[in-house]
């Protein structure tokens, strides 16, 4: 395959941009970044020359491999700051990291643009209700059933897993349905991310071992000089982030992330509409 040429100093500059953003979307919104890392790496990789469908699948692996060391920073500024249930961790982590297993398996057999439809239906429904003045509440606390928790965690890691985004997305309005209280939503979905990503980027590693016609400097699908500029610099700024979403009032981050989570809606819906 012949690759085409970029001008090395716009690709820097697109990736460190693109670094500085994820880094404080992660820190502010506990999301791994991917919402603006996917679409850039996409962009890159087609005009290298690179197939549509080998071009975004290299581009969510290799931003699942971001959102690793990039969630755990954000995950320890917001522990640091009180915002990270552990308990609420314990309990979800097995069950997401099952899902997100889950979500790599199915990635082979289920329709990618039926998921992505789906997801940025609902995406965009949450995302009018937490902007809403009075968001729609199904309760006072998250359900007392292990079995009822565990499965919420599951989808979320499926879903989460099969888009390539990190745990924030889906998580932090799960939790605020359930009256819980969106800081430390957003510190613990922050830790989600990492459980997400880890078998993730293990399983795009095992199966693009062999994959034919992959652009240069590949680690199965996962793209490492790609990762090695985006990684260090979103880990930089992760902290920044999570600072400023400990100082704004919970009405205004709610409104961050139903701005954050339409867009990404909008983005997933117009690339299946398109």
């Amino acid at each position: 395959m012949t690759f085409a040429a970029i001008d090395p100093f716009l690709l820097v500059s697109l990736l460190v941009i693109t670094a500085l953003i994820a880094g404080m979307l992660a820190g502010l919104l506990g999301v791994g970044g991917g919402i603006v890392i996917v679409p850039v790496l996409f962009w890159i990789f087609d005009a290298l020359g690179v197939g549509g469908p080998m071009a975004m699948t290299v581009s969510v692996a290799t931003s699942l491999a971001c959102i690793i060391p990039i969630s755990f920073t954000s995950a320890r500024s917001h522990r640091k700051r009180g915002n990270l249930d552990g308990g609420l961790f314990r309990r979800w982590a097995p069950w997401i990291f099952l899902g997100a297993l889950a979500g790599g398996l199915l990635s082979f057999v289920l329709d990618g643009s039926q998921l992505r439809f789906i997801f940025g239906a609902v995406a965009l429904l949450v995302a009018i209700n937490m902007a809403l003045p009075k968001p729609l509440n199904l309760g006072a606390k998250l359900p007392t059933s292990k079995i009822v928790q565990g499965a919420m965690a599951w989808v979320i890691g499926v879903f989460s897993a099969l888009m390539g985004i990190g745990g924030g997305t889906l998580t932090v309005p799960t939790l605020s349905m359930f009256s819980f209280p969106t800081h430390r939503a957003v510190g613990t979905a922050a830790a989600f991310g990492l459980v997400i990503a880890l078998p993730a980027v293990c399983g795009f590693i095992a199966s693009g071992w062999t994959a034919p016609d992959l652009p240069p400097f590949q680690f199965g699908y996962v793209n490492w000089a790609a990762a090695a500029i985006l990684a260090p610099i979103s880990m930089a700024v992760t902290p920044w982030g999570a600072a400023l979403a400990s100082r704004l009032p919970a009405r205004q981050l709610r409104l961050a992330f139903a701005l954050f989570l339409a867009i990404t809606s909008v983005r997933m819906l117009w690339g299946v509409l398109d």
